[in-house]
């Protein structure tokens, strides 16, 4: 499969380089290449440059938001989640038109400070306004409630624990569960929440796993919603 990791933070080159190494075709999309490649210096949370990173990993290709939607057939949007409909609508309705978009983002607004809000909240998601902006698309909202390096390997969290998945379309939704098998996560750990307003729930986590994150100081946890549930 070919697909477009929309965002070069450390979400996108962990999802990309985890795409890579299993055998598929992978594109992290950004908004201007040369910029992206020419930054020196770690980013606000201390991660290397992404030219660092694409020297570890030169079969991932670094194109606009344009040329990596164009020529994928499934795309991932891991950019911040204020930005995310700016950076879809910079890759192009057309591009995206009948595509998959799985959506890892979170809409997080850090405009008050620490610990930030979330915009939209309670009776709208960022999954919901892509679907809504993007009409021609199947918007699965994923893999958002976790640390990157959970999302692709998650036995790094003993025991089960559990990946949410929400989305409109059944067909995507089985499509990316395939994916999320593919990354190791077994059926019984993934739960389909319903329809893509159930992304509200989803993101909704994001403020108790914060309070988590200061609470035990790192981010090698992971929710497990224990009980009688069918699997995706």
């Amino acid at each position: 499969m070919r697909y477009a990791v929309l965002g070069t933070g450390v979400v996108g080159r962990t999802i990309a380089g985890k795409l890579a190494s299993l055998g598929h075709e992978a594109a992290i999309g950004t908004r201007d290449p040369q910029a992206t490649l020419a930054r020196t210096e770690p980013d606000g949370y201390g991660n290397p440059p992404y030219s660092q990173w694409r020297a570890e990993h030169p079969q991932v290709r670094l194109e606009t938001f344009a040329d990596a939607a164009a020529h994928c057939e499934v795309v991932v949007n891991t950019t911040a989640g204020l930005s995310s409909l700016e950076a879809l609508h910079s890759a192009g309705a057309a591009n995206l038109a009948g595509k998959v978009v799985i959506d890892i983002a979170n809409p997080l607004d850090f405009s008050r400070g620490m610990p930030p809000l979330l915009d939209p909240v309670n009776t709208d998601s960022l999954g919901e306004q892509i679907q809504r902006a993007f009409p021609d698309t199947k918007v699965v909202k994923t893999l958002n409630t976790m640390n990157a390096q959970i999302m692709v390997a998650p036995a790094r969290v003993p025991g089960a624990h559990t990946v949410f998945v929400s989305g409109d379309d059944a067909e995507a939704k089985e499509a990316v569960t395939e994916l999320l098998v593919s990354f190791g996560w077994p059926t019984s750990d993934i739960i389909d929440l319903g329809d893509i307003t159930t992304a509200r729930g989803a993101e909704m986590l994001l403020p108790i796993w914060l309070r988590l994150y200061g609470a035990f100081g790192n981010a090698d946890f992971n929710f497990h919603i224990q009980g009688a549930h069918h699997s995706a």
